[in-house]
This record gives structure tokens, sequence and C-alpha cells, in this order.
């Protein structure tokens, strides 16, 4: 459980790190971050992998670069579930998820399952 609630929060910043960057997406207030991050995390669950499937003879003649589109298609249903969440236009709903998903990625390399930060520890190599 602890491990949820830590990448929440990761993907709440996330979101809130992405809305700073694309100009055509907007979070009004904290509880617009939580609750947005909440839906897209419902969303992604729940309903990509059926538009995954649905898509998936466009997605192998793009050779995976139409989940490019699915990803902003959740990220624009996701702002028209969540009141203070907004997305203008295709190409921010894009470009947000693909960055969205980028720093969540950074972000996450960092949390383990059960919610625990770990630290990456480098060795130094005498010669």
């Amino acid at each position: 459980m602890r491990g949820l609630v830590v990448r929440w929060v990761v993907t709440a910043f996330a979101l809130w790190l992405t809305s700073q960057l694309v100009s055509g997406i907007e979070l009004h207030g904290a509880g617009a971050v939580f609750i947005a991050a909440l839906v897209l995390g419902v969303l992604n669950a729940c309903l990509r992998p059926l538009v995954l499937f649905f898509t998936l003879p466009i997605n192998l003649l793009t050779l995976g670069l139409f989940t490019l589109v699915v990803n902003g298609l959740m990220l624009w249903l996701t702002s028209g579930v969540v009141r203070g969440f907004e997305v203008h236009g295709f190409w921010s709903a894009v470009g947000g998820a693909l960055l969205l998903s980028l720093i969540s990625f950074v972000l996450n390399v960092f949390v383990s399952d059960s919610g625990r930060i770990e630290y990456i520890y480098v060795e130094r190599i005498e010669h």
C-alpha cells in the first residue's frame, strides 16, 4: 500500500512538472494535481489496455509510435474528467504525455515496490 501511495505522489509531481514545462497543459491547485494523477492512473490501468488492443493494427504499422497518441488521449481524457486540469490541443496532449512518461520513469527508478526510496551506489574502481 505504501508503494502505491509513493508512486501516486511521484506521478503527481511529474504531472505538475509537466504542466510547468508544456505551455498547453494547466493545473490549478494542489488538489487538482493529486486528483488528476489518480484519475490518470485509473484510466491507464483500465482503459488504456483496451484502446491499445483495438488500435494494435495501426500501432504495428507505425512501429509503436501510435502509442504516443494513445498516451496523449489518456491525458486528454483526464483533463475532461478533472476540474482544474486542462489540456489545450492535440500536440500539447501528445508532448505532455511523452514528457510525463519520461519524468515518471526517471523518478520511479528510485522507488522500490515497497515504496522505499532506493539509492544507486556507484563503486569507484581503482587502477
